[in-house]
């Protein structure tokens, strides 16, 4: 069993910046694949970016490729988002997931091949 905890969600102004973090309980963290997901009020939930067990490889969403960046240190049993330039419409609550299916990267933008998830973290970007 792992629990995912989300933090560093908040208001920003339009071509800000928020870090967020998702602290995972669990020794085999280690392990899993990650992804973060948002979701908008009365939209479905959506991928964001994706990271594999050891952080080789990444994948994101077109919509915020080249502005944010998905990272992890396993040490500390936790994933990062790092989000520049951020525009009104990457407002959601974000969600972080962990996968222990060993899924390949492309395939983590399908949000039921994960098997825990976080509580969420609101982001809002003012314009």
């Amino acid at each position: 069993q792992v629990q995912l905890v989300e933090s560093g969600g908040g208001l920003v102004q339009a071509g800000g910046s928020l870090r967020l973090s998702c602290a995972a309980s669990g020794r085999t963290f280690y392990s899993y694949a990650m992804g973060w997901f948002r979701q908008a009020p009365g939209k479905e939930r959506e991928f964001v970016a994706a990271i594999s067990w050891n952080g080789g490889n990444t994948h994101y969403a077109d919509s915020v490729k080249g502005r944010f960046t998905i990272s992890r240190d396993n040490a500390k049993n936790t994933v990062y988002l790092q989000m520049n330039s951020l525009k009104p419409e990457d407002t959601a609550v974000y969600y972080c997931a962990a996968d222990e299916g060993r899924n390949t990267i492309l395939a983590l933008t399908n949000s039921r091949l994960y098997d825990y998830w976080g509580q969420g973290t609101q982001v809002t970007v003012s314009s």
